[in-house]
């Protein structure tokens, strides 16, 4: 199933050169242009990450079973772990209203613990609502641990707001594979590309060590359903049962990494009013426009009268949490310690199906042929991603469209999710790949009908060697039967599928109250669009997709 993968001296090679390569560009030729270099990078080099002592991490960890039993949230959940010993009850959160409404019900139940991992986390109206939602958790008495990625973080008040959280003597924030550079981070790129060209990917909420949430959502408007602009179609899951506890054992090794850093070695000491601020931000956003109809349609969620009716259904299966070593990030990582070890001992061949959903495919040659030789087997292969026109990475497509010729001869379905436009309503359009959006971002797979792989995993050279990952392998067949007939009746509602005529050339058909439509180019795309993907379609740059 890893067919993304390369070797590592492969790896390490194409990343040396990519690095001599880009410094060369920058350099130019001209001595005035190496001066200008030398001005911009001279700062970050007098700036590295700084040393971060013992006292500066003090050790925690996730409590033991018997010091969240007798929560609100443990003692809720007993009676369901006691009915399934060793499996987990699984729930997808299929629109972004429950996946939000989920977050807030799990940061308002928490009594003693939330430990939260994220790779971006928006400033914005859902962003702030949650660091608030964090800071009134402490108030309550609850420790809270805060680990992002700090690329998925941007701009000054948002350094502000975690360095006020982490003021709290309860709330500990911080960073993963930090910039040394806070102003303008990408410089940092300069002189440390190797570190900092691979990121935390990972997406995980914990409440009381007892109810994760994981999946493929980052924190923010677009993910929640809560802006007029781009929307994500996403899905999480959220879980109870003995697969949370490895959730929290694994946030625990991240946490304690050499690669997180404490924001209070980063950031400056936050001001007393700080804190006073991120309030009044929350209660701000409550009071926007979107903010306003979004709280309503959350106190309307049918998700949440369901959950705290105790009404809400879990499908309980076998779970396995698979995730990276943080190690990965420095490449010390053993292969066996890495996700795409885990996926190809776990999920094993395919011998009937394989529906993949992946909003940044980027198969390689190795994963072209990988996949062509499970379809000449028999293995019914369909495939689902962003078309041109809703893809928010089009370098990104460019590393898939350039394979789509050989897949379809191989006798693999793509199909290409449409711009769904601005959706005002979060239903299940999409089944179980999450609500209506304008750009897919949904990241699951299933093998044979019977198990399903869900996390934070894109089906691309990135996910497989640069960036860490998280994700849940779930033995059920209820759940694969689901995205069985998701390929069945709502994809091709909402999608192009690919094809090939009779001269081997491309075209796309999709379907509008019944009717057939053809095109012979991307549709909904300019001259430009479709130049500029050919043209990053033949530079080498797949291993960075």
């Amino acid at each position: 199933m890893c067919f993304v993968c390369r070797s590592r001296n492969e790896y390490h090679v194409s990343a040396r050169g990519s690095q001599v390569v880009s410094l060369g560009r920058l350099l130019f030729t001209g001595w005035w242009a190496r001066c200008i270099v030398i001005v911009l990078v001279m700062p970050l080099v007098a700036c590295g990450l700084p040393q971060v002592r013992d006292s500066d991490k003090p050790p925690s960890f996730a409590l033991k079973p018997d010091e969240v039993a007798d929560t609100m949230l443990g003692k809720a959940m007993r009676p369901l772990k006691d009915a399934h010993p060793g499996e987990s009850g699984i729930m997808p959160l299929l629109d972004a209203y429950s996946a939000f409404a989920a977050r807030m019900l799990l940061t308002n139940s928490a009594q003693k613990t939330l430990d939260v991992q994220y790779y971006i986390w928006r400033n914005d109206n859902t962003g702030i609502l949650l660091l608030e939602g964090l800071r009134k958790a402490a108030e309550r008495g609850v420790r809270v641990r805060l680990l992002l990625d700090d690329n998925g973080i941007t701009g000054r008040d948002m350094d502000t707001r975690l360095a006020a959280l982490d003021s709290h003597p309860l709330i500990q924030v911080r960073l993963f594979n930090p910039f040394p550079f806070r102003t303008f981070k990408p410089l940092g790129f300069l002189t440390d590309f190797s570190r900092l060209n691979r990121r935390m990917h990972n997406k995980s909420f914990i409440a009381d060590n007892l109810v994760t949430i994981i999946g493929g959502r980052n924190v923010g408007d677009e993910y929640f359903g809560a802006t007029d602009g781009v929307l994500f179609s996403d899905l999480d899951v959220m879980a109870i049962g003995s697969v949370v506890d490895d959730t929290s054992q694994d946030f625990d090794r991240y946490w304690a990494s050499a690669s997180a850093y404490p924001v209070s070695v980063l950031l400056p000491k936050s001001e007393e009013s700080a804190l006073q601020n991120l309030s009044q931000a929350a209660a701000n956003a409550e009071k926007t426009v979107t903010g306003e109809g979004y709280l309503k349609a959350l106190r309307d969620s049918q998700f949440i009268r369901d959950f705290l009716d105790g009404q809400q259904e879990f499908d309980w299966a076998k779970v396995e949490l698979i995730s990276d070593s943080p190690q990965k990030i420095t490449g010390d990582a053993e292969e066996e310690d890495m996700l795409i070890f885990s996926l190809a001992r776990i999920l094993r061949d395919p011998k009937s199906s394989v529906d993949l959903v992946s909003p940044y495919f980027v198969p390689t040659q190795a994963g072209v042929d990988g996949l062509s030789a499970l379809a000449k087997r028999g293995v019914n292969i369909r495939i689902l991603t962003n078309a041109l026109e809703s893809t928010d990475v089009a370098a990104v497509h460019a590393g898939y469209a350039k394979w789509r010729k050989p897949l379809l001869q191989a006798g693999i379905q793509l199909y290409e999710m449409r711009s769904q436009g601005n959706m005002n309503n979060m239903s299940d359009y999409l089944g179980p790949f999450g609500s209506s959006g304008s750009s897919l971002h949904a990241k699951t797979f299933t093998v044979d009908a019977s198990r399903v792989f869900i996390g934070s995993f894109n089906f691309d050279p990135r996910s497989a060697r640069l960036n860490t990952e998280l994700g849940f392998v779930i033995e059920s067949p209820a759940l694969a039967k689901r995205v069985e007939e998701a390929f069945k009746s709502d994809v091709p509602q909402s999608s192009y599928e690919v094809r090939l005529d009779e001269s081997e050339r491309l075209y796309w058909v999709s379907y509008q109250d019944g009717v057939e439509q053809r095109y012979k180019v991307d549709p909904g795309t300019t001259l430009l669009q479709r130049f500029l993907v050919r043209v990053l379609s033949v530079l080498p740059i797949d291993w960075l997709l």
